[in-house]
């Protein structure tokens, strides 16, 4: 799930104990074939019918909303397939021509799901690991604790196996995996993930940087704006984010890491110098830097003329000019060419058009580059 709809998944769920409802929670679990939403996205339904998030277009909706309402009344949790073929069920999911699987689960006190809550308003990096079956357990694990666990000894211990490498990912996905009791039966297992936002660290609070800044509010990302000019690094402008005013040679006090994404965009050739020198030596997974490419090569001269040339590592970390080729001219069009790019980046997609696209299209087709 995106942060903003687990934001609103989250409010929902407090509105809704704190007034008695009866809840529950739709998570997708498994796709096949193409599918609107992908594996963890999740939809919180309430006994009179509705619901925060989606699952789909719309058109799944209502039939979540009717089994849902059985899972309540029952407690009993449910998995369900459905069907995407329009031709089937007309118009549900797009008519995508593949299926998802939702498991289904009434809400109520308990203290695996009370952490995994709390994991998620911090979003803090965790696992929530749900046997397909009942009678199994179920367990939360994150880098500073375990709570709950699995029933069967063998299982535990293939599943933390698999949860290690995934915590040790930047960009882990959700994933539904077949493990094995001790009895050598096979046990359907699904591994959802909580992730901190990605943050968007903007040097430069030009006019051009207050749509970025907002589209990527929207989007769930944590963003933060770096400045020196008193007159431009107002909080008032940047509804959402983070503002610092802060001179270069302060930059070190701002800490980022490996999930930090990083615009330079001070539409000042020396101080874009500047900043470039400073995120080169951070792990950032990100570095653009807006404007064509002959001004980074004047920026590339310079510093070698100073005697600070970048190796070539460090010029093939710096992604410029910014953006996918749409041709955008607006502040507008630029933010959203430039965050349409980090998306792809992020998520292992080359970008480009979905037009002919054969089969499902949130395959990464260069997932050599998630991350980046």
């Amino acid at each position: 799930m995106q942060p903003h709809e687990v934001r609103a998944l989250l409010a929902g769920l407090r509105e809704g104990l704190a007034q008695g409802e009866g809840l529950a929670l739709a998570t997708i679990v498994g796709v096949s074939g193409s599918a609107y939403r992908r594996e963890g996205t999740k939809m919180l339904i309430r006994a009179d019918g509705s619901y925060t998030c989606m699952l789909s277009g719309g058109c799944l909706e209502p039939e979540i909303v009717e089994a849902a309402r059985g899972v309540v009344a029952s407690g009993k949790t449910l998995l369900t397939r459905y069907n995407l073929d329009e031709e089937v069920t007309w118009g549900l999911g797009i008519g995508c021509g593949g299926a998802v699987e939702v498991y289904i689960e009434k809400v109520q006190p308990d203290a695996v799901m009370d952490r995994w809550w709390e994991v998620l308003e911090r979003g803090e990096p965790a696992l929530l690991v749900t046997p397909l079956e009942p009678s199994l357990g179920r367990w939360m694990i994150s880098a500073k604790a375990e709570v709950g666990g699995l029933e069967d000894p063998a299982l535990e211990a293939q599943v933390r196996e698999r949860a290690k490498g995934l915590l040790e990912q930047l960009q882990p996905q959700p994933l539904t995996h077949t493990f094995h009791l001790s009895d050598g039966r096979s046990v359907r297992v699904f591994i959802d993930v909580s992730l901190p936002p990605s943050e968007l660290v903007v040097f430069g609070a030009g006019h051009d940087a207050i749509p970025l800044s907002q589209m990527a509010v929207n989007l769930g990302f944590r963003v933060r704006i770096v400045d020196m000019r008193t007159q431009f690094a107002l909080p008032s402008r940047f509804p959402g984010a983070e503002v610092h005013l802060l001179r270069p040679e302060q930059f070190p006090t701002l800490p980022l890491n490996e999930r930090s994404l990083v615009v330079v965009m001070n539409h000042n050739l020396l101080i874009d110098q500047s900043t470039l020198e400073f995120v080169l030596r951070t792990p950032a997974a990100y570095i653009g830097l807006l404007g064509p490419r002959a001004r980074f090569e004047k920026i590339l001269k310079s510093l070698a003329q100073e005697g600070r040339p970048l190796r070539e590592e460090q010029i093939r970390r710096v992604r410029n000019p910014i953006g996918l080729a749409i041709g955008a001219e607006s502040p507008e069009e630029v933010a959203m060419a430039i965050l349409a790019e980090i998306l792809a980046l992020q998520r292992g997609f080359a970008g480009g058009f979905l037009s002919g696209h054969q089969g499902r299209i949130h395959i990464p087709n260069r997932p050599e580059l998630a991350g980046r």
